[in-house]
């Protein structure tokens, strides 16, 4: 039969626990994955308003941003704020937006006449047009719910380093059949 712990030795085991479970999380919270929760309209259908999302924050420190991914990153007017969409043009490009018409043209050294991005997944049309060269740091995100997006339309570009990372996994109470869907936002 064990000895009985005292008071003290039961503090001690507990401050133990805490602290090993604080070394293990907190990187991984810090430098792997952190977890949010969507506010707003700006990507529906892809994503409703109180959709829990994990993102990958390690993908991009071993790779470049592609376009589609569905990305969280710090507003570049606040960057206390966290904003959630879709990268649409890449370092380099140009892009023209035809928002009444829901046409997105990329001009790049491979398409210098353009090619027309296919965006099934856009249901709502509408806001401004634009146009915009990308620098070799910058990326052009949009709202998968164009009339009512703030993006890259009304405020430019998103500077790399700005990117936090990519929605990997989505949470949801309901439907109960697909609670969890990985990489979401994905139309490939």
């Amino acid at each position: 039969m064990e000895p009985k712990k005292t008071k003290w030795q039961s503090f001690w085991e507990l401050v133990r626990f805490v602290a090993l479970a604080l070394i293990i999380v907190l990187p991984i919270r810090w430098f792997i994955f952190s977890s949010y929760v969507v506010s707003g309209n700006s990507m529906v259908p892809t994503f409703q308003n109180g959709n829990y999302l994990i993102i990958d924050k390690i993908s991009y420190r071993m790779g470049d941003p592609q376009r589609d991914d569905v990305v969280v990153f710090r507003y570049p007017n606040d960057t206390t704020k966290f904003y959630i969409k879709r990268i649409i043009g890449l370092p380099g490009e140009t892009i023209d937006v035809k928002s009444r018409e829901n046409k997105v043209t990329i001009i790049d050294q491979e398409h210098p006449n353009g090619f027309q991005l296919n965006q099934t997944f856009v249901k709502n049309i509408g806001g401004i047009d634009a146009r915009l060269i990308l620098k070799n740091d910058e990326y052009f995100v949009m709202g998968d719910n164009r009339s009512g997006s703030s993006d890259s339309r009304y405020w430019g570009a998103v500077k790399r380093n700005l990117l936090t990372g990519r929605a990997l996994l989505r949470l949801r109470l309901w439907p109960i059949n697909n609670l969890v869907d990985v990489l979401p936002g994905q139309y490939k």
